[in-house]
C-alpha cells in the first residue's frame, strides 16, 4: 500500500511505518541539534567566564533575533524544496529604505518598519514571481536578487551609512518590557505565527505537498504557482523583519549589512533539521539552529576567535547536516542519490 507523505518527507513508496520512521528521524535531527546547543552552551560557560553574564545574554538575544526571524521564512521555502540566498540583501535593502523614510520623509517609526517589511516582501514577490512563473530555478532567482539588493542598496546610499532616525526607533532593536529584550519577544510572536502557517494554514500543508514532489502536487490540483509564490513573498517579508530590527538596533541603515548573513540563516534551518531536498522541516527545529549558530559566532568572539575560522566552523556544520540528512534519507529508502 502506498502513501504521499505531507507532513514533511519525501513523497515515496512506503509501508504503513514509513511515514513514522521519516518522522522519527526529523525528530531525532531537532533532538541533536538541541543537544549540541546545550553541549555548546554549556563548554563556553566554562571556558569563556564573560559568556555567562546578563549583557552578554541580552547581547545574545538580541543577535539571534534577526537570525531567527529571518530562518522562519527560509524554512517556508526549504520546505517547498527551493532556497534563498537573497535573504542578506534584501534585509540590507529593507533596513536602509526604513531608515531614509524615517529620516528623510519623516515618517512615523512604525509605518517605516512597516515600509522595510513591504520592501522585503516585494523583493520576495520578485522571486516568487521568477521561479513559479518563469521557472527559473530557486537558486538562480535568488542568486540573482541578492546581487541586485545589494547593488541597489549601494546606488540609494552611495555606499555610505543612513542616520537620522527618531530615538523611539531604538525600541525594536533595543527596548525591553518587563526583563524581557523586545527582539526576544518578536522570536517568540513570529515563531507561533510560522508554527500555526505551517500547521493549520492551507498554505504550510501545501508547502509540505510541493517540498515531497512538486509535479505530484499540480496533478493533485494545488495551485502551485500561487502558493509558491506566497512562499517566497513572506520570506522577504521577514528578512525585511529582521533588516529593520538590525537596524534598530545600532538607530541606522548600514549598506554593508547582511553580507554572508544568508550562510547563517541557511545554515539555521538545515541544522534544525530541515532537508534542502524538500518536503521536511519545523519552524522550532530552526529556532533551535538559529540559537546554535548565535552561540557559536558569539562564543568564538569571547574566545577571540577570527570571523574567517568562524566561517569555516559554520560551512564544516553545514556539510554534517545535510550529509545526516542525505544518510537519513538513504537509511529510510529514500530517493537522493
Amino acid at each position: 500500500m502506498t502513501e504521499q507523505q505531507t507532513d514533511g518527507s519525501s513523497t515515496r513508496e512506503r509501508g504503513p511505518l514509513g511515514g513514522l520512521a521519516d518522522r522519527f528521524s526529523g525528530a531525532v535531527s531537532q533532538v541533536a541539534a538541541a543537544g549540541a546547543l546545550i553541549v555548546v552552551f554549556i563548554a563556553l560557560s566554562i571556558v569563556a567566564p564573560s559568556f555567562l553574564t546578563a549583557d552578554n545574554l541580552f547581547n545574545l538575544g538580541s543577535q539571534t533575533s534577526v537570525n531567527a526571524v529571518m530562518a522562519v521564512g527560509v524554512t517556508l521555502v526549504i520546505i517547498t524544496g527551493g532556497i534563498d540566498l537573497s535573504v542578506g540583501s534584501v534585509a540590507a535593502l529593507s533596513g536602509v529604505v526604513g531608515v531614509m523614510l524615517m529620516a528623510g520623509f519623516g515618517v512615523n517609526p512604525l509605518l517605516g518598519i512597516l515600509g522595510g517589511i513591504a520592501v522585503g516582501a516585494l523583493a520576495g514577490l520578485v522571486n516568487g514571481l521568477l521561479v513559479s512563473v518563469v521557472g527559473l530555478p530557486p537558486f538562480i532567482a535568488t542568486l540573482g536578487m541578492l546581487s541586485v539588493g545589494r547593488g541597489l542598496v549601494l546606488i540609494i546610499t552611495g555606499a555610505v551609512a543612513v542616520f537620522g532616525a527618531p530615538d523611539s526607533f531604538r525600541l525594536l532593536g533595543q527596548g525591553v518590557i518587563g526583563v524581557l529584550p523586545i527582539p526576544v519577544l518578536m522570536i517568540a510572536v513570529v515563531a507561533v505565527l510560522g508554527h500555526l502557517v505551517l500547521t493549520r494554514t492551507r498554505l504550510g500543508r501545501y508547502a509540505y505537498v510541493m517540498g515531497s514532489n512538486m509535479e505530484a502536487a499540480r496533478l493533485s490540483g494545488v495551485p502551485v504557482r500561487s502558493h509558491l509564490t506566497w512562499v517566497y513573498v513572506l520570506s522577504g517579508a521577514l528578512a525585511g523583519l529582521g533588516g529593520m530590527i538590525a537596524a534598530s538596533r545600532i538607530n541606522s541603515g548600514q549598506p554593508n549589512f547582511g553580507e554572508g548573513l544568508e550562510l547563517d540563516v541557511i545554515a539555521a534551518v538545515v541544522i534544525g533539521g530541515a532537508s534542502l531536498f524538500g518536503g521536511r522541516g519545523t519552524v522550532w527545529g530552526s529556532l533551535i539552529g538559529a540559537f546554535l549558530v548565535a552561540v557559536i559566532r558569539n562564543g568564538a568572539v569571547q574566545l577571540n576567535i577570527g570571523t574567517f575560522y568562524q566561517n569555516v566552523l559554520i560551512g564544516v556544520i553545514i556539510w554534517l547536516a545535510v550529509w545526516w540528512d542525505r544518510y537519513q534519507r538513504r537509511k529510510l529508502g529514500g530517493d537522493v542519490g
